[in-house]
């Protein structure tokens, strides 16, 4: 099918970008990659009357270090990340988890910013975030502003993002070398939508969990903690994992599909639960 009809403008700098958003009002839509946007608008699900093209706003794609953090520009590529040496020292379930996203086409056009403005709880990128406790910064007509990854997904694709507000940054924190973690994905086909996906943030001492953070892909209308499994695994032992997993589907509210059933996807994030945290455990 064919995309209804819409206006094409390109941003010359984040204010201009801001500028024209304002200009069409909650009819435009910004463009980073497009691979999430462009299929929807060809199946007429979305059909905005402006894109806002940023793609080409290069002052937004880095990765820099800075204290605590990696600050990580919005239109960072996803291959870029996957191929840094600082998100590769820093902070790995990133750069493993944006290998996973899609096939080479994807990974060499698709943002980081694009993937978590979209906010499809079954991408895989905004659970990590959430395990990772990250924060967004976003810059509107208002100036500038941060939210916790935690904060920012409200529903099935709608965030915090205002009509006139864009991602200018991503800030991960630096994991330590007593962190280990785990992105488990499962998914029918590689380069499929996970099923279930897991993400893992576990921090240990003397083989033992002192905290971990849990994020669940696919497993309701946004990216989800696992809290009760976290306040489980508080303390606990490698032999503890195993009961503690057994909770990873509490306060979730899994969807049946084509792909698996509800109560299947319950069992599966127990399941790649207990993994992604003895795989973190073990790293």
């Amino acid at each position: 099918m064919h995309p209804a009809p819409f206006d094409y403008e390109v941003a010359e700098s984040v204010d201009h970008a801001i500028e024209l958003l304002g200009q069409y009002g909650e009819e435009a839509r910004p463009l980073a990659g497009g691979h999430s946007l462009i299929p929807l608008m060809r199946l007429r699900l979305a059909a905005p009357a402006a894109l806002i093209d940023i793609s080409f706003l290069d002052d937004l794609r880095y990765v820099r270090e800075e204290e605590g953090h990696l600050a990580i520009g919005a239109l960072t590529r996803h291959r870029e990340i996957l191929k840094n040496d600082l998100v590769n020292e820093h902070c790995g379930i990133l750069g493993y988890t944006a290998g996973l996203l899609g096939d080479p086409s994807v990974q060499h056009r698709g943002t980081i910013g694009g993937t978590l403005a979209h906010g499809d709880p079954a991408g895989d990128m905004p659970s990590v975030m959430c395990a990772l406790e990250a924060e967004l910064v976003i810059q509107g007509p208002d100036g500038e502003r941060t939210v916790p990854a935690l904060e920012f997904f409200k529903e099935y694709f709608f965030t915090d993002l205002e009509p006139q507000e864009v991602i200018t940054e991503v800030r991960v924190p630096k994991l330590g070398s007593n962190t280990g973690w785990s992105y488990k994905k499962f998914s029918r086909r590689s380069q499929d939508w996970a099923i279930v996906g897991v993400a893992a943030v576990v921090e240990k001492s003397d083989g033992n969990i002192d905290w971990a953070r849990i994020g669940l892909t696919s497993m309701g209308s946004t990216p989800l903690r696992a809290s009760t499994t976290e306040q489980a695994l508080s303390g606990a032992s490698s032999e503890q994992i195993a009961e503690a997993a057994n909770s990873a589907d509490e306060g979730t509210s899994p969807t049946s599909d084509d792909a698996a059933s509800a109560e299947f996807r319950r069992h599966l994030a127990r399941v790649w639960t207990r993994r992604a945290v003895e795989e973190a455990l073990g790293r």
